[in-house]
């Protein structure tokens, strides 16, 4: 039973009142028609941002302009299949695909990248964009970065429910119809994150579309994050791992183990936040950026 055009989010409907919807605009790469939005000035030096599973540009409603305002030419996309970008084709949901495509999608805009910040999953499509030499930032900067499996016997376990949920067609469908407010306030706090009212709606909005919901279970049934980890010590771009220290998604040691594993990493805990840390506090979160930005930009001159 394939996903109907009715199944995805809709940009006159889903998106009538989107964060920032005067900075959006859709454009065509790698074969997909994506959702993009961009701050700053055009000529202003590059900076992508990369949303994590499940999400879209809406995560960095409060963070995006004031990166920009620090002066940067900061894109957002929506990734493949989720919110109002297109999905890719399963023979290219794998990490190293959808690296491909959304480098083909900066490309294609212009865009060189200088400081690339990615949550969660999109901190580890980043890290592969980095060392596959897709993008060449002078600083990478993860917030409650998806960048090792899970442990043990979990890192087989969960994917392969991820990956019978998405070839299940019936599985994204049941999930849309039970996301009500109730159920996705669940889902957030149990990331150890609390959000304000907009930005539950927010995620409500797209939960209740199964196209999004597949186009999530798509990516954690594809990726292999046991790849990803073993290329890291690898990674040579300046890291920043910042941590929310009540993250429930991803354990807050795990960065410190980690940082030992890459060439120019330090780990910025931030007591009192959850996964969703860039949105619960993005002034915060921003000025740590900031600084480590004009260290990274120092230290290149």
């Amino acid at each position: 039973m394939p996903l109907l055009d009715d199944d995805r989010p809709n940009w006159e409907r889903d998106g009538r009142d989107w964060p920032h919807r005067a900075a959006s605009r859709f454009v065509e790469a790698a074969g997909l028609r994506w959702h993009v939005q961009e701050f700053g000035e055009p000529n202003a030096p590059g900076l992508l941002l990369l949303h994590g599973t499940g999400a879209a540009t809406h995560s960095w409603r409060g963070l995006a302009p004031l990166l920009a305002e620090r002066g940067f030419r900061v894109l957002a996309p929506d990734l493949p299949g989720h919110g109002f970008t297109d999905p890719l084709p399963a023979r290219r949901l794998s990490l190293p695909g959808m690296a491909e495509a959304v480098g083909d999608l900066t490309a294609s805009l212009g865009l060189t990248t200088r400081l690339a910040i990615g949550h969660s999953a999109g901190a580890a499509l980043l890290a592969r964009m980095c060392l596959d030499r897709r993008i060449t930032p002078d600083l990478l900067v993860a917030i409650n970065g998806a960048l090792t499996p899970f442990p043990g016997f979990a890192s087989f376990l969960f994917p392969g429910i991820a990956r019978m949920l998405f070839l299940n067609p019936v599985t994204p469908k049941v999930f849309a119809w039970s996301a009500d407010r109730a159920a996705v306030r669940r889902l957030i706090d149990s990331t150890g994150s609390r959000l304000d009212p907009q930005g539950l709606d927010l995620y409500r909005r797209l939960f209740t579309r199964a196209g999004h919901v597949s186009g999530a279970l798509g990516m954690m049934a594809n990726w292999d994050l046991p790849a990803l980890a073993r290329d890291l010590p690898r990674l040579d771009t300046r890291t920043l791992l910042i941590v929310g220290g009540d993250d429930k998604a991803i354990k807050p040691e795990d960065a410190f183990t980690l940082r030992e594993r890459l060439p120019n990493a330090r780990v910025e805990l931030l007591r009192g936040l959850g996964h969703l840390a860039h949105e619960e506090a993005p002034g915060r979160v921003a000025d740590i950026i900031r600084a480590e930005a004009d260290v990274s930009q120092t230290s290149s001159t």
